[in-house]
């Protein structure tokens, strides 16, 4: 945690002159809910930073609740055309990994333990198969973490 603390003070202030663009990735189940909710509104409220998103395993496409939430949030164009699970990424690369529930953590840690310092979870519940209130609910949750994690400075 400590890691994460300071990596977003040295990404948020110049050093010698220069920014260095935080890497966010958030990662869930099956990157069809809120790990991509996730990356299209950071990527909305930090435009500046490099945000990613993936999923232990790919089975459906991104859910059309989360194009519709995005948009009533003019943040659906920032969302991925496409789910992408963790095979491929270079988990070393990012500043911070969010996991969405302890789970994603341990799977993270089984492709890269040296990432340990660099994950938060979050505990939020996947929303597959919820009423839609409930989902929005979550949605809603999703929004006030990455405002949070967007306004660390």
């Amino acid at each position: 945690m400590l890691y994460v603390c300071l990596r977003l003070v040295y990404a948020c202030f110049p050093v010698f002159g220069w920014v260095d663009a935080l890497k966010v990735l958030f990662v869930c189940s099956g990157n069809v809910y809120r790990s991509p909710l996730a990356e299209a509104l950071l990527r909305k409220f930090r435009p500046d930073w490099v945000v990613d998103s993936a999923g232990m395993r790919i089975v459906i496409p991104i859910a059309e609740e989360v194009r519709e939430f995005l948009k009533e949030e003019n943040a659906e164009k920032f969302l991925k055309p496409a789910p992408e699970t963790l095979n491929g990424k270079r988990l070393m690369d990012y500043d911070v990994i969010v996991a969405m529930e302890n789970i994603h953590k341990e799977y993270v840690l089984s492709l890269c333990p040296q990432c340990k310092d660099k994950i938060v979870v979050w505990n939020i519940p996947d929303p597959y198969l919820m009423e839609k209130d409930a989902m929005w609910k979550i949605f809603k949750q999703i929004k006030t973490k990455v405002m949070e994690l967007a306004n660390q400075q």
